[in-house]
């Protein structure tokens, strides 16, 4: 009797040939869903996570979500995300500047009226816990096709050793040669010029012109009004001895690409009354300017580019705290943008090759140890692929007592597509130090972020291979770096690729804040443009899964340089270790005050002693972070403390 499958058994074989039909149709969607169901099971077990740490997306409401460039801990436990026009033409053109407050422990917001657009400025803690944050943007840049109309640098000379002059924004400059008219864009004063004396005889010798430097542009748009050469230019509207005295000297006046243009304003911004406070501009207008803390608590401003869109010319200057205003330095030494300089235990400074780009490709790009009150600079050999320190990362490694240093990554100068993968190590305490290669990353890293952990690890992550990120090349990975056995080790990895305009913050509790990223391009294949990252995510590295951690229940809020402070804590008999550390300021991978400071340690009856180091470059003054670490090495939670 010929077989016939029952009911049952033919919908039974229907069922599983549309099944398998669907399989082969969706075979690889089916295999990401599954791939990706796993991955999420596997990275929230709990051993996954005590060994790995875990990632999070902060939520952050819609009114609330700014391209954030510059992220700062207060003393408050607060976050400041500054993101000004935030690399943003039409915010820029709309005067819409940003800033935003941040509450890690209640994850609460707050906008924050921003009275200028402070994106690429530079900042600093000061001494009383209040954010310093100098220059920003005045222009945006202008690529060469965009460019209508001549324009660049003039330099007025004042001849006149009596008095200064000072010429005001529409002033037209006349060419002797060429005949073309230029008018300036903004006011500027003129010094006047300088008698020069015969050392020996006290004989007059001559006047060295006073200098002024001014944006000027063609009266009308088109190639024809530029000029090729270098050119004397008569002054409008001046008479008598000042037409004689006063001129102006310009090279080439084209449709050449115009670079960003820098700001000279400055403010504080008050932690506790949360609002920005204006201060005395600084001499020099910067975008892109490192500012760094000295042993006296006033703040060095280094490099930036300046009202024209040109790198100041190694006019150094010092903010005062005191009297909120900025005095020359009296001393010339050049930088690229966004240098890495570091104030060392000795009160001198060391740079370590770090910079975020701007500025010219054999000058002032040489690490060293420089020191301010003589202008002497001692430079440090040895390091790898120095020709690829643009957009690398530099840390002062724990504890900072020993003055080693690391360089991570980095590439080529400008829109180079050259990365690297060293980290270079260097100790400063060497009476001949030289840099020499550590432990290398996995592949060459442009903008890595590195936050200084209270166990003394490093969190090294994100960066991309290529310039701003282009042909994706963003590096989806976060490492743990141990300075005691100069190890990397692979952590759990981030969902969010970070390059250009990305940092990331140590936060009181011991996670770590993520930010930024600002992509040249949206695609692999480099056809739509980037879009600002705005998701900030959070790492909760492996010592917060590993049980309870120690807690300082009671202590002291300040602590004097030299002096002791008690705490009381229930975990004294397994406590190893304590620090302070500092509070970050970030923007570019760049964060000159981050440093963990070790602390002299006793246990007492029901608590612990704590010593503060007596060196003022060593502890500079203001707030910082106490943690104290277990036997296990699971920090506590930072508890302010200010050092007077």
């Amino acid at each position: 009797m010929k077989y016939r499958p029952s009911l049952r058994t033919r919908r039974m074989a229907i069922s599983t040939a549309v099944v398998l039909a669907l399989s082969g149709a969706n075979g690889p969607w089916v295999y990401r869903f599954s791939s990706e169901r796993y991955h999420e099971y596997k990275i929230n077990k709990p051993d996954y996570k005590a060994a790995n740490g875990h990632w999070d997306f902060l939520d952050i409401p819609s009114g609330y979500r700014v391209n954030t460039i510059h992220a700062a801990l207060l003393h408050t436990g607060k976050v400041l995300l500054v993101a000004g026009s935030g690399n943003n033409r039409k915010n820029f053109d709309a005067k819409s500047f940003r800033s935003v407050l941040w509450d890690p422990k209640t994850d609460e917001f707050k906008n924050i009226p921003t009275p200028k657009d402070m994106f690429c400025s530079g900042h600093t803690q000061l001494p009383d816990g209040k954010l310093l944050i100098a220059g920003g943007t005045r222009r945006y840049e202008k690529l060469k096709g965009d460019v209508t109309k001549a324009g660049g640098l003039m330099i007025v000379h004042n001849e006149d050793p009596d008095k200064p002059i000072t010429l005001p924004a529409g002033t037209r400059f006349t060419g002797s040669a060429n005949g073309r008219t230029f008018v300036s864009k903004d006011p500027v004063l003129v010094e006047r010029a300088t008698k020069v004396f015969d050392r020996r005889t006290g004989a007059f010798l001559r006047n060295d012109a006073g200098l002024g430097r001014i944006y000027v542009e063609a009266q009308k748009s088109g190639e024809e009004y530029g000029t090729g050469t270098e050119d004397n230019y008569r002054i409008a509207g001046l008479t008598g001895s000042d037409a004689r005295n006063v001129y102006g000297i310009a090279q080439k006046l084209a449709l050449d690409k115009k670079d960003f243009q820098g700001i000279r304003e400055a403010f504080e911004f008050d932690p506790v009354a949360e609002k920005y406070i204006t201060v005395d501009p600084m001499n020099e207008a910067r975008w892109y300017p490192t500012l760094t803390t000295l042993r006296d608590g006033r703040v060095l401003a280094l490099s930036g580019l300046d009202e024209i869109g040109q790198i100041v010319p190694g006019k150094d200057e010092i903010y005062d705290p005191k009297t909120r205003k900025w005095q020359y330095t009296g001393i010339v030494r050049r930088f690229p943008t966004y240098p890495a300089v570091f104030l060392l235990n000795d009160g001198k400074l060391f740079y370590s090759g770090s910079n975020a780009g701007y500025g010219p490709a054999d000058v002032g790009r040489e690490p060293g140890i420089w020191d301010l009150a003589t202008n002497r600079f001692r430079k440090i050999p040895g390091l790898s692929d120095a020709d690829e320190m643009e957009t690398s990362a530099t840390v002062r490694l724990p504890p900072a007592q020993d003055e080693k240093f690391m360089v991570i990554g980095g590439g080529g100068v400008g829109e180079s597509d050259r990365s690297s993968a060293k980290s270079r190590l260097v100790d400063l305490l060497d009476p001949a130090p030289r840099f020499r290669d550590g432990a290398s990353l996995e592949e060459g890293t442009r903008y890595p972020s590195a936050s200084l952990l209270p166990d003394d690890s490093l969190l090294v992550t994100g960066g991309s291979n290529d310039y701003r990120g282009r042909s994706g090349s963003n590096v989806l990975q976060a490492r743990l770096y141990d300075p005691r056995a100069d190890t990397y080790r692979r952590v759990a990895d981030p969902a969010v690729g970070r390059n250009y305009h990305s940092g990331s913050v140590l936060l009181p509790d011991g996670r770590v804040m993520v930010f930024g990223s600002d992509s040249l391009y949206a695609d692999r294949a480099n056809t739509r443009p980037g879009v600002f990252e705005q998701r900030i995510e959070i790492y909760t590295p492996p010592y917060l899964y590993r049980g309870p951690r120690p807690e300082l229940t009671a202590g002291p809020k300040s602590i004097r340089r030299g002096g002791t402070g008690r705490f009381m804590t229930a975990h004294g008999a397994t406590i190893t270790s304590a620090k302070l550390m500092r509070p970050s300021a970030v923007t570019h991978v760049t964060d000159t005050d981050q440093r963990s400071v070790a602390l002299g340690l006793k246990r007492t009856a029901g608590g612990i002693t704590v010593t503060v180091p007596g060196n003022r470059a060593l502890v500079p003054s203001g707030w910082y972070m106490l943690f104290v670490t277990d036997d296990r090495g699971t920090p506590s939670e930072g508890m302010w403390v200010e050092v007077p």
